[in-house]
């Protein structure tokens, strides 16, 4: 019973960030919610090993994170149909200011936007990041300066067309 009971807890713990996580490498909810789906199945398969992990939500991420480039790999014009259809009907709660960062977000390499997703949106440290992408320190600095640089560049263009046409 322990078990379920542990398992439970770092569902309802972490279930919503990281939905919010593959959301944010994704830009599409449902895949999102998926990803993270499988991701968690597979984490209470293997239970005994993730729980003695140095972090089991750091796992269920990085899986359902993998889960999600996969699937967006294999079906990337759907998942892009898909992405275009959720921002046309509006989705509750997801203002232009979203759209925008969520359209800069898949302008970024996947190793750039995986940086800043984990830096910036779920608040880990640039040796969390590192550890969880497995890449150097240095180099996941130099995907952040690189994410940054290129989403200021988007996201005031974004912002100058808007006030241009507004």
């Amino acid at each position: 019973m322990r078990d379920a009971e542990e398992f439970d807890a770092l569902y309802a713990a972490c279930a919503g960030r990281v939905v919010g996580h593959v959301y944010a490498l994704t830009g599409n909810r449902a895949e999102a919610e998926d990803a993270v789906a499988e991701a968690f199945m597979r984490a209470w398969q293997r239970w005994r090993t993730v729980r003695e992990t140095d972090s089991p939500e750091a796992w269920v991420r990085r899986v359902a994170s993998r889960i999600a480039v996969s699937s967006w790999r294999k079906a990337f014009n759907r998942v892009r149909a898909h992405r275009r259809a959720a921002v046309d009907q509006g989705v509750p709660g997801l203002n232009e200011d979203h759209v925008a960062l969520l359209q800069a977000l898949q302008r970024l390499s996947a190793n750039e936007r995986r940086a800043v997703v984990l830096h910036h949106l779920n608040d880990l440290s640039v040796a969390e990041v590192a550890a969880e992408m497995q890449a150097p320190v240095g180099t996941v600095k130099t995907y952040l300066a690189r994410g940054r640089r290129a989403m200021a560049g988007l996201l005031t263009d974004a912002h100058q067309e808007e006030t241009s046409h507004g």
